[in-house]
């Protein structure tokens, strides 16, 4: 059976930059991904057809060699040297890896010891008088604070969290799926790298305790109803730290 155009398998045309090359196939990676489409028999065969014309696409000197001679420039003979080869799914995937499985994932990247605290946010009610005159005020809001008994690293007094075994202090782990290997986060550590043979009695490992905190707050003379002041820095402290 014949090839079907690359430039038909992602939907674009001849002219496209590789900006719109590289979202093209993004979308139809994403689309024909054979975990989304478990219900599909033919998923993974257009998945793969999808790569290898990125795989084509995405450089300048094979997609030249494609404009010119189609699907023959790659089945040997041409451009002296047996033609260009076929398409390497790892390096094209790996293009957009991340763009595609960033958010459920992590990414590949490596992850921090630490996790961000939540952002906070307080009502506040002035009177008229107050609106329009402006004013400092100090509120009381519940937030969480780094424990003073364990400074924050969630394991008792004397000890320390140790290396997680499953993924070695990396923080993911690696499964095959398919015909590719995805990275997870480790279900042992929670991504951290790191676990707690002896969790401080005070916060429970998490390095956090509940706590009320005094904020002074600047309002501007002339607020509205519904204005949002952002006080940067004030938001809860992450586990760990």
């Amino acid at each position: 059976m014949s090839k079907r155009d690359y430039y038909e398998v992602l939907g674009i045309n001849k002219g496209a930059s590789p900006e719109e090359i590289k979202k093209a196939f993004r979308t139809k990676a994403k689309q024909l991904h054979p975990d989304r489409n478990s219900d599909n028999p033919n998923a993974e065969a257009q998945f793969k057809e999808a790569n290898e014309a990125y795989d084509i696409l995405k450089d300048g000197e094979k997609k030249a060699a494609y404009d010119r001679y189609g699907h023959a420039a790659f089945e040997g003979g041409m451009g002296g040297g047996g033609g260009f080869g076929g398409g390497d799914f790892s390096s094209a995937f790996s293009d957009v890896f991340d763009d595609l499985f960033g958010d459920m994932m992590g990414g590949r990247s490596s992850q921090s010891r630490s996790t961000r605290g939540s952002d906070l946010r307080y009502n506040l009610r002035v009177t008229l008088e107050e609106a329009y005159s402006g004013l400092q005020k100090t509120i009381n809001v519940p937030s969480t604070v780094q424990c003073t008994s364990c400074n924050g690293t969630g394991a008792e007094s004397g000890t320390e969290p140790i290396t997680c075994p499953t993924c070695s202090g990396m923080g993911k782990v690696r499964a095959s799926q398919g015909f590719f290997t995805v990275e997870r986060s480790c279900p042992s550590c929670s991504g951290l790298g790191q676990v707690i043979k002896n969790p401080c009695r005070s916060c429970g490992g998490q390095g956090r305790t509940k706590k009320d905190r005094a904020l002074s707050v600047n309002i501007p003379a002339g607020v509205e109803t519904g204005t949002r002041i952002r006080l940067s820095g004030e938001g809860e402290v992450g586990a760990r730290g």
